[in-house]
């Protein structure tokens, strides 16, 4: 067995990280400073990676660059982007830029800087188990490290007084695809992997994109765009109603406070649940600048009459999928609206189908006896980010971006992520290291009024008047 470098391995740690994405990334950078939190992160991956597959060129983060790793929490703290730019140099620049929104490829760029400056960070570990020790009162956590090839090269086990879950989520793949996915020359590949396969899906003859949120709006506009005038080739289909914007109101915004997630969490389960899939156009439409870039694209190629060679049709599932041939791929269709259905041939498919999160079971299944699930067995979580446990165990579990069904559409906003990783650095320490805002919303959500904190009004400062003679 092997052990982190300069670790006692009889001593617990304070906190294992498990996995580094933005989130445990966010968590690992307001942690630092905290000298008295002894943690490490494990991360099987060899270096942080941050949907590589997705930064095309041009393609932003739909949240503004304040929603860092740790500035909504820590604004003075030296992980910041806008440090990130002084120490490469570019703040007057980006300055001069205006710019509100980065690109995909600036963010992963930023965190890979914080993910090589911070200590206690573990690539290449790949954490395979979690269990509880009740007779020593700490967390087992087994893991194999691995050489550069990806092969397992030694075995540890830690042992931790507290766990912190951010392992993300997977491309979801839906089932009537599933099989074509894996079968060798076969174009259909996950948006997750665009960039990849860039050069032959740009090659296939004819090209479908199956996806009407973000990832597909960006994927069909690249192709577009590289695409020759008149023989593009493209269609986009997906199961929405439309090709709908996504909701980017001031108010409709504030869905994505902490207010707003302490209001959803004290809701019903049935209620939640009804609004989780309410509010898909809350998170899973498409940026209005992606939408306008797509009709200023197209509209171009009418300037010297006809239309292009492409179809946008929302309002479609694909029912089945098969091969023709070795080489081409039918598509069964099923408009939702008319009830109709049609055939569609194409040479390559890209899926923009989306991520779900990765199932916590086989991970946790030494904590299964501990873990208390609601109706749909899922876990709960607590107000906290913690996973409800039995009362035996003392440690703390908190999960990161794993808690949709218990805190509603911020749980994968990257503008949440360094609020929630103080709320679980402050429960944690039993101390208040990163003071929280009581309110952040204008919106009252709900009835109660001890949901309502209006902030004491500032008093104007007494002046003393002046006296002659002093």
């Amino acid at each position: 067995m092997t052990h982190p470098p300069g670790h006692d391995p009889a001593a617990p740690r304070d906190l294992v990280g498990i996995g580094i994405g933005p989130c445990n990334l966010s968590l690992a950078a307001l942690a630092h400073p905290l000298t008295g939190l002894d943690t490490v992160f494990y991360e099987q991956r060899p270096r942080f990676d941050w949907h590589p597959g997705m930064l095309i060129e041009g393609a932003t983060v739909q949240v503004p660059y304040l929603a860092d790793l740790v500035s909504l929490a820590d604004p003075t703290s030296p992980w910041s982007f806008l440090n990130y730019l002084r120490t490469r140099e570019r703040l007057f620049p980006f300055y001069f830029a205006e710019r509100f929104h980065i690109q995909r490829a600036e963010y992963d760029a930023y965190c890979r800087w914080v993910a090589q400056s911070l200590p206690g960070l573990r690539f290449r570990h790949q954490v395979d188990a979690v269990r509880w020790n009740p007779e020593r009162d700490v967390f087992e956590v087994d893991y194999t490290q691995l050489d550069a090839h990806g092969e397992a090269e030694a075995l540890g086990r830690t042992h931790t007084r507290h766990i912190v879950l951010g392992i993300g989520t997977a491309p979801h793949v839906p089932d009537p695809l599933r099989p074509l996915v894996d079968t060798p020359g076969v174009p259909v590949i996950h948006a997750a992997d665009y960039l990849d396969h860039r050069d032959s899906i740009l090659a296939a003859g004819h090209v479908t994109v199956v996806g009407s949120g973000q990832s597909g709006a960006e994927v069909f506009l690249d192709l577009l765009r590289h695409r020759p005038a008149g023989r593009e080739k493209l269609h986009w289909i997906g199961r929405t109603e439309a090709f709908a914007p996504m909701e980017y109101s001031r108010l409709g915004l504030e869905h994505f406070t902490p207010d707003y997630t302490r209001y959803f969490h004290a809701l019903a389960e049935p209620v939640r649940d009804r609004l989780t899939t309410a509010q898909w156009q809350l998170h899973k439409g498409i940026d209005a600048d992606t939408l306008a870039a797509i009709h200023d694209e197209l509209y171009r190629r009418t300037l010297d009459g006809g239309w292009p060679d492409t179809v946008l049709t929302p309002g479609v599932r694909v029912r089945t999928a098969g091969r023709i041939a070795t080489t081409r791929i039918e598509l069964h269709l099923e408009h939702l609206q008319q009830g109709s259905r049609t055939r569609l041939s194409t040479d390559a498919v890209v899926l923009a189908t989306g991520y779900r999160q990765r199932p916590l079971d086989t991970l946790l299944a030494g904590l299964d006896p501990y873990i208390r699930r609601d109706n749909s067995e899922r876990p709960r979580v607590d107000e906290k980010f913690r996973l409800v446990l039995d009362p035996s165990v003392t440690g703390s579990v908190h999960v990161q971006n794993a808690e949709l069904h218990t805190h509603g559409v911020g749980a994968p906003d990257l503008g949440l992520a360094a609020w929630r990783s103080a709320t679980i650095l402050n429960s944690l320490t039993g101390e208040e290291p990163y003071p929280l805002p009581q309110r952040t919303a204008f919106t009252t959500f709900g009835l109660d009024p001890t949901t309502a904190h209006v902030p004491q009004a500032r008093q104007p400062k007494r002046l003393i008047p002046l006296i002659e003679g002093r």
